[in-house]
């Protein structure tokens, strides 16, 4: 087909136009060395500073993907505590396994009651058996004197002095570091992982090298802790006892006289652990509801009155 006048007019003004910028590019290209010099001295201090900017950028990133993971790692850490705590509170959540093998009757919130039978009777005096004496057999005559059983009750009360609790097994060297905190989250952190020995080790080393520090009345509640996993619920009962009574403003005042009772219901000691009951939900009438239905529990099974 013949092209018309009128249609070939748009195809030579484009014509024209790349003949003329091909013009001007080689006139730009043959005529301003100088300026082309100084073009590209002027792009390599654009692409430095580009380089540098990203650099900065890259660090920024690395910075942020560090900070990202430390709350992910204080998250998990965070949870963990939280899981513990429902599950020794016998709250929500699947239940702590004991430290021995468990029975079928085993109970959620009962750590390991077949470790160490109830001896029938009455109980012996706290603070008086160290970790390698074992409990009095059923048979054995009632302690007389100073022996007698304790008033559990009039001790919460202040009615009565804390007996002296002997230290259970050997001395500690203070041996921990400068940081409060860091000594009781390693302890701590043995806890979490059921490891009870050195959760019991890291706690008393701890309690000897930090004595004034605020994280004391929890460091003796979950020393107290470490041995009843074990069913050592006489020692058990000693740093509950502690804590119930020389940090009764703690928060883990109420916990801790809950487990009391609970160590004492354990040790054969009944009317004792109803008293520590009776005293706990008079004390803390403000205490959480997992504890108040704890006391509840432990008062059924221990058929107060």
């Amino acid at each position: 087909m013949q092209l018309t006048r009128d249609t070939r007019a748009p195809f030579l003004a484009l014509a024209l136009l790349a003949l003329g910028v091909v013009t001007a590019l080689a006139t730009l290209v043959g005529g301003a060395s100088p300026a082309r010099a100084q073009s590209a001295t002027e792009i390599v201090v654009r692409l430095n500073q580009l380089e540098e900017e990203v650099r900065r950028l890259s660090g920024q990133v690395e910075e942020l993907t560090f900070q990202n993971r430390q709350l992910r790692e204080q998250l998990q850490r965070f949870q963990e505590d939280v899981d513990f705590r429902f599950q020794e509170m016998g709250g929500p959540g699947s239940s702590l396994p004991p430290a021995a093998s468990p029975t079928p009757q085993q109970r959620s919130d009962v750590f390991d009651p077949s470790a160490s039978p109830a001896a029938p009777g009455a109980p012996q005096p706290l603070g008086t058996t160290t970790p390698s004496t074992p409990l009095g057999a059923a048979d054995a005559p009632p302690p007389e004197g100073g022996g007698a059983p304790l008033d559990i009750a009039a001790i919460l009360r202040g009615e009565a002095p804390l007996p002296s609790v002997e230290r259970s097994g050997p001395s500690i060297a203070a041996t921990g570091s400068e940081d409060p905190r860091f000594d009781y989250d390693s302890a701590y952190a043995y806890l979490l992982q059921r490891q009870y020995e050195r959760a019991e080790m890291g706690f008393r080393q701890y309690l000897q090298s930090h004595p004034r520090d605020a994280l004391v009345p929890d460091a003796t509640f979950w020393l107290g802790e470490t041995y009843a996993q074990r069913g050592r619920h006489r020692e058990a009962a000693e740093q509950f006892l502690k804590v119930s009574t020389e940090f009764e403003t703690s928060p883990k005042a109420p916990d801790a006289m809950l487990k009391l009772g609970t160590s004492l219901i354990e040790l054969g000691a009944r009317e004792q652990a109803c008293a520590t009951f009776a005293e706990l939900t008079r004390r803390y009438d403000d205490a959480s509801a997992p504890v108040r239905e704890a006391v509840e529990r432990e008062r059924r099974r221990a058929s107060c009155g």
